[in-house]
């Protein structure tokens, strides 16, 4: 066992504060990870909150993980002491499961293990996240940090864990490429990474954003065309225009706005998770147009893998905020007041001890 210094919240009223924890020693397939940089993600904000009401206390949160392997098992063949590697949102399934053989853990029927606030199956007690110095983690759920990526841009690479994989996810499954149309709802830090992907595709990209502000920050992110959304003017000019919307606003609005805008087969899938319930919508255009309402769930390791060596080939990085660890809840408040561009990364090498 090993003593890691971590940041935990106690209980849904108390700020992260510092906290330490025995973390296993790899067994036979497990690789330790020295953990480099972590990305905040909403989800940690939901789960320290206990928004969602499924918090088990106290929870260290994390998974955009970036690291450096430093021991592994006696039996694992995927990596070496030395590796640059990441860690997501999952680090365990069933691996028995339909789901599971076809690469999607995320849909594990018996559930998926989460990097945090999950039950491990190995110790049987909560999972840690990525807000401490190492992990141990099953190779088989470990990723490759592509060799394209330099040191410098291994902070970027970490929120690609999550805001990465869980807009490349529903682009690749909609078979997003040349000649198709996709819009893009609010511009944060799943937003900007789903205008990045999309473009890198070769769609025609639209941005839907509430704040006049962002249209130029928009367009220098890959946007073809930016609309503000309370402008209905503006959107009566997209009307059956898009093969795919990714909507990635987690506070709850209407959805009508957006299945109008759908073309025959065209698909609204959501990602974002809001507290409130959205306002019932008219089904009329999912009955006129054979449209889609629909969501998707990050991806699985395969896929995961593919995202990262696709930003690699692709020079994809997310736009970061470098902070230490210390600025944790001073970072949580920003995000509540959308005060970040586009997401934070905690640098843990540097500012945990």
């Amino acid at each position: 066992m090993k003593t890691v210094a971590a940041f935990a919240a106690k209980t849904d009223h108390t700020p992260l504060a510092p906290f330490s924890f025995q973390r296993r020693d790899p067994a036979h397939h497990d690789v330790e990870i020295e953990i480099l940089y972590c990305g905040v993600c909403h989800t940690d904000l939901h789960y320290v909150k206990n928004e969602w009401k499924s918090t088990i206390y106290p929870v260290v949160p994390g998974h955009e993980i970036v690291g450096r392997v430093t021991r592994i098992g006696n039996d694992v063949k995927k990596f070496k002491p030395g590796d640059l590697v990441a860690v997501g949102c999952m680090v365990d399934s069933c691996r028995k499961c339909p789901n599971c053989k076809e690469h999607l853990e995320q849909y594990c029927d018996k559930g998926s293990t989460f990097t945090y606030n999950s039950i491990d199956n190995e110790t049987k007690q909560t999972t840690f996240g990525g807000y401490s110095t190492s992990i141990v983690v099953n190779e088989d759920f470990v990723l490759r940090v592509p060799s394209k990526f330099k040191e410098k841009d291994l902070a970027g690479v970490a929120p690609l864990l999550c805001a990465g994989i869980t807009t490349y996810s529903p682009l690749r499954h909609w078979k997003t490429g040349k000649d198709k149309w996709v819009g893009v709802v609010a511009l944060g830090g799943l937003g900007h990474m789903a205008v990045k992907l999309a473009k890198a595709m070769g769609a025609h990209v639209v941005l839907f954003t509430s704040s006049p502000k962002k249209i130029e920050d928009g367009k220098r992110l890959g946007a073809d065309e930016v609309v503000v959304s309370s402008d209905q003017s503006q959107l009566e000019k997209y009307s059956n225009r898009f093969d795919l919307i990714i909507d990635t606003a987690t506070v709850s609005h209407s959805l009508d706005t957006y299945l109008h805008l759908l073309k025959r087969d065209g698909a609204l899938c959501l990602l974002g998770v809001p507290p409130q319930p959205h306002p019932p919508h008219d089904i009329t255009d999912l009955i006129f147009k054979r449209a889609k309402l629909t969501g998707s769930l990050i991806g699985g390791i395969e896929e995961t893998q593919e995202m990262l060596d696709f930003c690699a080939d692709h020079g994809i990085l997310s736009e970061i905020e470098i902070i230490p660890i210390q600025k944790i809840n001073e970072a949580y408040e920003r995000m509540l007041k959308n005060d970040v561009r586009y997401r934070f990364v905690i640098d843990v090498k540097n500012s945990l001890k």
